[in-house]
């Protein structure tokens, strides 16, 4: 069984979901492909203004109640408060695709890293260089390197993998994320990205009758 996790580093609802999607990862028989949307990225990032900081505080804190993940002060005053601060998830994309390229079985483990910094330590992961900072002080030398410094076949894959994502999500008729694509014998299929939400061992028998 494949199922392919369409998501965005900047989206909190992702955030949420991490500690399903590690429960995921184990699953005996199930492959994980991560598979970034771009959501916020590039020309759909926006500025972190006042009123925008506000809807995202006030949205974290509905995620932190369901899903008992921490949103840090931190977080609110560096990150949402920043002045002429970005919301672009672009840099983050990038540090997790170029994982993909140098280390691909610790991806998972980068997007966990490059979330934490974000909403636990309070660091802008939409800065390059607090991307690249991440990723180097957690071992992944090489792909620091190439976050600062991307070659054509890092930018060529960063653009592939979220066309390949904006395809399953039109295909599938999903308008937002996370949500997950299952394929197994029988095709490919979405999966209600709710079902990260609940009660995990009941995710991963559900998923497993599949």
């Amino acid at each position: 069984m494949r199922i392919t996790y369409l998501f965005d580093p900047l989206c909190g609802w992702c955030y949420g979901a991490a500690p399903a999607l590690e429960r995921l990862s184990r699953l005996d028989g199930v492959t994980l492909q991560l598979a970034p949307t771009g959501l916020f990225a590039g020309q759909n990032a926006r500025p972190m203004d006042a009123s925008f900081a506000a809807y995202a505080w006030q949205n974290d804190q509905r995620i932190a109640r369901l899903t008992g993940q921490v949103f840090s002060d931190a977080y609110r005053t560096q990150v949402l408060g920043a002045v002429n601060g970005l919301f672009d998830s672009a840099p983050a994309t990038l540090g997790v695709v170029a994982v993909a390229r140098t280390a691909p079985d610790r991806e998972i483990e980068a997007l966990k890293l490059l979330q934490h910094v974000r909403y636990v330590d309070g660091r802008n992961n939409a800065d390059l260089a607090v991307v690249a900072d991440t990723l180097a002080g957690a071992g992944f030398a090489d792909a620091a390197r190439l976050v600062l410094t991307p070659d054509a076949e890092l930018l060529a894959a960063y653009r592939d993998r979220i066309d390949a994502a904006r395809a399953d999500m039109a295909q599938f008729g999903l308008q937002g994320v996370p949500a997950l694509i299952l394929e197994d014998a029988r095709g490919r299929r979405p999966v209600p990205g709710n079902i990260l939400f609940g009660d995990l061992d009941a995710l991963a028998q559900q998923l497993q009758a599949a």
